[in-house]
């Protein structure tokens, strides 16, 4: 049967149709985990703005728009294409993005949406195609194919798909840009007393104080957060500085699910230095139970709110150093505290991800802490000629 591409412009009402289409393609898939809706398309009652709407601060400075695919009357794909200009004049480069990447298996319906949205970024000068991502794929944004560990489900802010997208990239002509990799570790074992030795002397010798995230101030925690990610973060593959505006979506998106406890500053000499934040992954009661009366967001909040404080599962979301502080063992301080905390309150995993593949530092703090490789996703590009 011919293909049909319908473009969906920022504000359309078919946007609901765009963000429909995967509850369809992966029903039967137990790992599949999609935000809520309302984190796409906005819910005044959970004070969500959603991505997909003007009112999102992210198209403040983004062209983007949407294709749907259409087939014996049926959707059955969907992609995003973006040009993110302040992405773009950070690094001095015309690269334009796709997202929301999602296609039942058949590459040619892939194709005419891969088509569509290089077509698109090209006629607006960019150079060079880059996704999947969200819109695109700076360091804050859900992005990625999955291309190893389909056999464990997603944490909060990750993407999970079929084997087959890596294959329809390839066959595309896309080639690999950059990896990111997930690793995950026991918990439960003694803090080493060597790194108690050294959390203690980091202290004295430096005048390091920690503190615990204060929740009644939790947008000026989060935009202290997005302060030092922006200059720890600075020199790392495809970085974008959170402005406050995206960090207090973050924080109205975050907020049900906060531990206090295992998000901790460091400050030398009263000074921000460091940050190590993990959460109790939301996903757990989030996924889809499939059940008749479906899955609103209304039902999936109130089982998230209702099981948050028994998710024994954290990701390590949020850990970054400013340059100046490093090597001085803050960030060995901080792990055993929020392990520490996270043993007394029945943590008992924790999830290390999206480290860059050539990040060689932070992947072997990571084994040394005990962890292992279980997940990878793959960010693809191509040029434009």
């Amino acid at each position: 049967m011919d293909i049909r591409i319908d473009e969906i412009p920022l504000g359309d009402p078919r946007l609901r149709r765009f963000v429909a289409l995967p509850w369809r393609l992966y029903r039967n898939d137990p790992c599949w985990t999609p935000p809520l809706r309302g984190d796409l398309l906005g819910n005044r009652m959970l004070g969500l703005k959603g991505l997909l709407t003007p009112a999102h601060p992210y198209h403040r400075e983004a062209e983007v728009t949407h294709f749907l695919a259409w087939r014996d009357g049926k959707t059955v794909g969907r992609i995003s294409a973006a040009v993110n200009r302040r992405f773009n004049e950070h690094y001095g480069v015309r690269i334009g993005s796709f997202g929301f990447f999602e296609v039942m298996e058949d590459f040619e319906v892939a194709r005419e949406l891969l088509d569509h949205a290089r077509d698109w970024v090209k006629s607006r000068g960019m150079t060079v195609l880059r996704g999947p991502g969200e819109y695109s794929n700076s360091t804050h944004e859900r992005q990625g194919v999955l291309i190893d560990g389909f056999d464990t489900c997603p944490t909060v802010e990750l993407t999970h798909n079929p084997p087959y997208y890596a294959g329809f990239m390839d066959r595309y002509g896309f080639s690999k840009a950059m990896d990111y990799h997930a690793y995950v570790m026991d918990i439960t074992t003694p803090v080493q007393p060597a790194l108690l030795v050294l959390a203690d002397r980091v202290r004295r010798r430096h005048h390091v104080t920690t503190r615990k995230l204060e929740l009644k101030n939790l947008r000026d925690e989060v935009r202290l957060i997005a302060r030092i990610f922006n200059q720890a973060w600075a020199e790392n593959w495809g970085f974008l500085p959170l402005t406050d505006e995206e960090a207090d979506a973050v924080a109205d998106t975050l907020r049900p699910v906060i531990d206090p406890g295992l998000m901790r500053f460091a400050s030398v000499d009263g000074e921000p230095a460091a940050m190590l934040g993990a959460l109790p992954d939301p996903n757990r009661a989030l996924r889809p139970r499939w059940k008749w009366y479906g899955d609103p967001d209304f039902v999936r909040v109130a089982r998230l709110m209702r099981m948050r404080r028994h998710i024994p599962f954290i990701r390590l979301m949020f850990y970054g150093v400013v340059p100046q502080y490093r090597r001085l063992g803050i960030d060995g301080l901080l792990y055993a505290e929020v392990k520490s905390y996270a043993q007394q309150h029945g943590y008992t995993e924790c999830e290390a991800s999206m480290l860059l593949d050539d990040n060689y530092r932070i992947i072997g703090s990571s084994e040394f802490m005990g962890g292992h490789r279980y997940k990878t996703w793959r960010i693809y590009e191509m040029p434009l000629v």
